[in-house]
């Protein structure tokens, strides 16, 4: 049976409003009830800009809102392994318990060897400076790299057997309902946050409850294991910060319910 004091922790990543200052981001998360951020690297917390992560992970103390992880653009593999130094100082800085990462340039239908190994050698070379930090690292599950399948992405994670990485996980693109649900179960022991949106076909983006029986069911299967998880939404439609409060309401309703044999 599920653990009864199993937690949820709804939030949001900062790229949904990368066009609103960090301020605006935590009005915005904590007016809608979201307690957590997910601080991108793209625009909000530089890599290597210690200063404007400390500043960010004030403002969010200051609002009540944690930080659920540095959401960085590291490709290990294909970046130099030099560049995962700033990444980790501004997680450090902005106080996050975890870094995403991508997993390396190319699709898994593509990869070489030599590219799969560099992807896992530099995971695990990563790996080992941010457990000294006591960070973890996820990848970003992701077309184009070497997470895009359930299969792939389990390889690589035991290629890199590394205690402080696991993955994330949202739906891939153009898969069906029941083919996602079940790409989640063969990742789910690993997975650690998972990115919520509803887009369909392709990249269309739609309100969550447009993919309604999906999330229920999905979060019924990370309601069976008992453990906690970040739930984080990631992109609205048209990128209106006025529907961040109806998704994150839709968001409660998910993480609240009782679905029992779901």
């Amino acid at each position: 049976m599920p653990a009864t004091d199993q937690v949820f922790h709804s939030g949001i990543c900062s790229v949904t409003l990368r066009q609103e200052p960090a301020l605006t981001v935590l009005d915005i998360a904590a007016r809608a009830g979201l307690r957590r951020v997910e601080w991108g690297g793209d625009v909000h917390v530089p890599p290597g800009d210690t200063r404007a992560a400390a500043l960010v992970r004030a403002a969010s103390q200051d609002w009540g809102v944690a930080v659920a992880s540095y959401g960085s653009y590291f490709r290990a593999g294909a970046d130099p392994a030099d560049d995962f130094a700033p990444v980790l100082a501004s997680a450090v800085a902005l106080g996050a318990p975890r870094i995403r990462i991508w997993a390396g340039p190319v699709g898994s239908g593509e990869a070489t060897a030599d590219q799969r190994r560099a992807v896992v050698h530099a995971t695990r070379a990563a790996a080992e400076q941010a457990a000294a930090a006591g960070v973890e690292l996820s990848f970003e599950y992701h077309s184009g790299t070497l997470t895009d399948t359930a299969a792939s992405t389990l390889r690589l994670l035991a290629d890199v057997d590394h205690p402080a990485v696991r993955t994330y996980w949202q739906p891939p693109v153009d898969l069906p309902d029941d083919a996602a649900l079940d790409d989640l179960r063969h990742v789910l022991p690993w997975v650690s946050a998972v990115h919520v949106f509803s887009w369909w076909p392709g990249y269309q983006r739609l309100p969550l409850t447009a993919r309604d029986r999906l999330w229920r069911d999905v979060f019924g299967l990370l309601r069976g294991t008992g453990r906690d998880y970040d739930t984080l939404l990631e992109f609205v439609v048209d990128d209106d910060p006025a529907r961040v409060a109806t998704e994150a309401a839709t968001l409660a309703q998910l993480t609240e319910a009782d679905h029992h044999g779901g």
